[in-house]
Parts: structure tokens; C-alpha cells; sequence
């Protein structure tokens, strides 16, 4: 039987002395004293931080609360200017959810988010996740947290021979037996911790670990075989060609319809993507202008589902067009894909 109350004092204990001091958080003290985590500075955050490490999410996030210190302020933005300031971040539907999302809230909740996963589950663009960690970390609701981290503490912990995804459920009913009515916010968060911090996918401090005299998997004397994972398959190669038109020191760029991978934002005139690579005709015949094209190479870049080989072409013209004239010191807001072909091209160019 687990012992469910050994293990929550234990990894609690760990959390009061060791939690991360991060700018969404209001720590362990405060929620002692009865504070709660803004649950706008919550959603936000969450919202970054899917597929994205904290580190590289910290920035972006403490520029746009300073930007939009309030949900009725980012709900105000205009497209453009948030599909920017994203950029960087990826996975870019995220950026039009969380408009979509900001804008529900100050129009129809008066600013407030909803304090129940029901009511947050219910908001465009929130996944059950992000209605769980903000319910209990927020609102301190007994929701059962679970990303990444959790389910590889969980797959340790119980020692779980199911692989992934299929464990998912599993994992997930593991998780939900240890969540109680006494401080979900922080039990949330410290089993967050501990995966990042502590239960590490690939070299675990199990000297370090609180929980680990319950650990099934660290009794068997191999924890980082776990989670068990089903092989992958080969991710697929696709192939594009990127134009870069210059003139006097700017390039032209183009909006990205709103549906579709990138959509919304502003990057460089491309091709199709597509399976097979494109020969020099077709290049030419897909070009956004008819311009002297100089073939510059390729950039690779890797997306979630996807490798693409991005061929790199060039030509300075002064053309008219439905254009984004841009600095080329103003490029560095491009999504990183646009990014490293515009750096490529332009390099050469010079």
C-alpha cells in the first residue's frame, strides 16, 4: 500500500526549504500566510512554459507583464504587436489562443478568471492542464496537476512498466491518488520541482530526493529507465524555399494567414512544404517577384513533427507588393525558423 501521507510530508517538507523562486510564484511563505499566485501571472506562465524550459520562458514572461501587467491590458493588444512579441517562444497557436483567451475573460468574466477547472476549462484555448495548474495553484483547488515532470515522477515512484504516451492514463490515476484538500497549490508545484529539479529525465539525484525511500523504480536500482517509452517513429523531412528581397537595408516580409503552422505572423515569402525538394524551375516559378534569384544555400531547422530543409534565395529589388518592409536589424522578432534562413541570406549578401 502507498503510504500517501509519508509521501506528501516528505516531499512538502523538501518543498518549504527548496522551492524555486520564479515571477509567477508566490512561494511557499506567502501561501502559508494565505497568499495566492495571481492567476492571470499563473495562466500566462503556463501557457509559456508548454514546450518550453523555464529559463528560456523567464524573459519573455517578465517582458510582457511588464508590457501587459493585466489580463484587460493584453486583452487590448492588437494581433500583430502580441504574434511579435511572441516570437521566439514557438508554437505560435499558443499566441492566438492566449489573445483569444485574455480577450473571453475581460469581456465576459469582467476580468476575473473563473476559480473552478469547470469554469476554467471553459475558456478558449485552456486544456484541461492549464485548468488544473491554474485551479490549484491559483485558487488552491484540489486539481490533479500533471505535465512532463509529474508523469515521470509518477512513473518512478510506482516503477510503471507501461510505456509512454500509453501510460498517460495510468499515470495520470497514480497522480490523482496523491492530491488532497491540504495545500493542492503547493503539492502542484513541488511535484513540479522535484521533476525539474531533483528527478531528472536522464540522471537523476536520487541522494537528493525526498521521496526516495518510496521510490519502486530507485529500489530496483535503475530509475532513469523510467518512464519506459515506446520508439518513435523517424520524423519526416519536408522541403522549402525562402526569399529573401532586399532593399536598401530592409527585406521584405509577409503576414502568414491566421490558420496553418506560424499563422499570424510575419516572416519571410516562401514556398510550399512539401515532401520532395525543389528544383531550380520551380524555385524560380514560386518566387514572390520575377527578380534575379541568387541561390544562397540551405538553413535546417526542426519542428515538433517535422524536419524542414529550407532552400535560402535572394534578390534585391525595389519592388511595390503586398509587403512588410522591415530593417534588417528589425528581423530578430522573426519566428526561428525565418530567423536563421534571413541571417543566412543576408550574411552572404553583404
Amino acid at each position: 500500500m502507498t503510504d500517501v501521507a509519508a509521501i506528501r510530508s516528505a516531499l512538502l517538507s523538501w518543498y518549504d526549504r527548496e522551492a524555486r523562486v520564479l515571477p509567477w510564484r508566490t512561494g511557499p511563505a506567502a501561501g502559508a500566510m494565505g497568499l495566492r499566485s495571481d492567476p492571470y501571472r499563473v495562466w500566462l506562465s503556463e501557457v509559456m512554459l508548454q514546450q518550453t524550459t523555464v529559463p528560456h520562458a523567464t524573459p519573455y514572461f517578465l517582458a510582457f507583464t511588464q508590457r501587459w501587467p493585466t489580463v484587460e491590458a493584453l486583452a487590448a493588444e492588437q494581433d500583430g504587436e502580441l504574434m511579435a512579441a511572441w516570437a521566439g517562444l514557438g508554437y505560435y497557436a499558443r499566441a492566438r489562443n492566449l489573445l483569444a483567451c485574455a480577450r473571453a475573460v475581460a469581456h465576459q468574466h469582467g476580468g476575473e478568471f473563473p476559480n473552478t477547472e469547470e469554469g476554467l476549462l471553459a475558456l478558449p484555448g485552456v486544456g484541461a492542464y492549464t485548468a488544473a495548474a491554474v485551479a490549484a495553484i491559483a485558487f488552491d483547488q484540489a486539481a490533479n496537476v500533471v505535465d512532463g515532470n509529474v508523469e515521470r515522477v509518477m512513473a518512478r515512484l510506482f516503477a510503471v512498466e507501461t510505456p509512454l504516451p500509453d501510460a498517460k492514463p495510468e499515470l495520470k490515476r497514480l497522480a490523482a491518488g496523491l492530491v488532497t484538500d491540504d495545500r493542492p497549490g503547493d503539492w502542484a508545484q513541488a511535484l513540479m520541482d522535484l521533476g525539474a529539479t531533483i528527478c531528472k529525465p536522464k540522471a537523476p539525484l536520487c541522494d537528493r530526493c525526498p521521496v526516495e525511500p518510496f521510490c519502486a523504480a530507485g529500489a530496483r536500482g535503475a530509475p532513469e529507465t523510467f518512464p519506459r517509452r515506446t520508439k518513435k517513429a523517424d520524423r519526416p523531412r519536408r522541403h522549402g524555399v525562402a526569399y529573401i528581397v532586399s532593399r536598401r537595408g530592409e527585406t521584405a516580409l509577409v503576414r502568414r494567414p491566421d490558420k496553418g503552422l506560424l499563422g499570424g505572423m510575419l516572416g519571410l515569402p516562401t514556398s510550399d512544404w512539401r515532401d520532395r525538394p525543389w528544383s531550380d524551375d520551380e524555385a524560380a516559378r514560386a518566387a514572390p517577384i520575377l527578380a534575379p534569384w541568387r541561390d544562397l544555400g540551405a538553413v535546417e531547422h526542426v519542428f515538433t513533427h517535422f524536419s524542414l530543409t529550407l532552400r535560402v534565395m535572394v534578390a534585391e529589388a525595389d519592388v511595390a507588393g503586398d509587403f512588410v518592409w522591415t530593417p534588417h536589424e528589425g528581423l530578430s522578432a522573426l519566428p526561428s525558423v525565418f530567423l536563421k534562413a534571413a541571417r543566412a541570406g543576408l550574411e552572404r549578401l553583404v
